[in-house]
């Protein structure tokens, strides 16, 4: 569970676009939001899930093309 008090950011790649999630960090999990509707829900997973996600993109697993 992503605490109440919880930081969360969005990509410094982002800047002033709508369009982009945001993610706060705890050690038991990370939790994921659209910036549009912060008030939305927010997807919860893992950090050996966040750190496998983040893994396959800087490999270029998800690249279409």
């Amino acid at each position: 569970m992503i605490p109440t008090n919880a930081t969360w950011r969005k990509s410094s790649r982002s800047h002033q676009k709508t369009n982009c999630v945001e993610i706060a960090l705890s050690s038991q999990a990370v939790g994921i939001r659209d910036t549009k509707d912060r008030q939305g829900g927010t997807l919860t997973v893992s950090p050996a899930a966040w750190a496998g996600f983040l893994n396959h993109l800087k490999t270029g697993d998800y690249d279409q093309g």
